[in-house]
């Protein structure tokens, strides 16, 4: 009985489970715009400024967006 209770908390009694660290929320942003580049479309670009309209890569997707734009 021993054996399956320490097999259920990888042998580690008394430890909450580990949490892997929150990541850092300019990261997320970058991995965004990343994601709306490589789609590559308006409405990606559009995306991206709604939801990070203040982040510094914002300046870029309006960039991309108005050079899909053609202006």
């Amino acid at each position: 009985m021993v054996g399956k209770a320490n097999a259920s908390n990888g042998g580690k009694a008394g430890r909450a489970p580990s949490v892997p660290p929150a990541r850092a929320p300019s990261v997320a942003v970058a991995e965004e715009y990343e994601l709306a580049r490589q789609k590559g479309t308006a409405e990606a670009f559009q995306l991206f400024i709604a939801r990070h309209g203040d982040d510094p890569l914002a300046e870029k997707a309006r960039a991309e967006l108005k050079r899909l734009s053609g202006k």
